[in-house]
């Protein structure tokens, strides 16, 4: 720092003033780094962020700045969701008598506010006739096992288990 004193053009009163002082010197310390929430302050937390990546596939990640996650899961559920509309793969229903049509509904309402739209979108009901609508309906329940992947992923992004 005695760079400015050995130097003949600048005097020593200016040589002071461009020598950075101890109070600049201590306020321009790095800070000490943020240390993580306790895991008592993730209790609401990571369910709450689980909900919502329920609600909406990706909004999780999203939340967490996750950014191509969040784009990636969005994409691909509204993607499997919508050709399986659009090939008119059945919905299930909430109520069945048969265990696999259970199954079935579990897996469509796994897809989130994709599930809530199947009425609108599927208004001429679903032709599983032809392997066409057949296939529409695995598409749509896929939707919904990739979305629970997404809800695992945020609760574990959420809970710090995980980066």
């Amino acid at each position: 720092m005695d760079d400015f004193n050995d130097n003949p053009i600048i005097s020593t009163e200016a040589a002071e003033e461009l020598q950075p002082s101890a109070a600049v010197a201590e306020s321009s310390a790095p800070a000490a780094p943020r240390q993580p929430p306790k895991r008592a302050d993730l209790g609401l937390f990571a369910p709450a962020i689980a909900i919502i990546a329920w609600l909406v596939p990706g909004l999780g990640h999203l939340l967490l700045r996750r950014w191509g996650r969040a784009l990636a899961f969005f994409v691909a559920v509204g993607g499997l969701v919508m050709t399986g509309y659009l090939m008119r793969g059945n919905v299930f229903p909430p109520h069945s008598q048969d265990p696999f049509g259970t199954l079935g509904f579990i897996a469509d309402a796994c897809s989130g506010v994709f599930y809530l739209l199947a009425r609108v979108v599927e208004a001429s009901g679903p032709n599983v006739s032809r392997a066409v609508g057949d296939y529409g309906t695995r598409f749509i329940a896929a939707a919904g096992i990739v979305n629970v992947l997404a809800i695992c992923d945020a609760y574990e992004i959420a809970a710090r288990r995980r980066r």
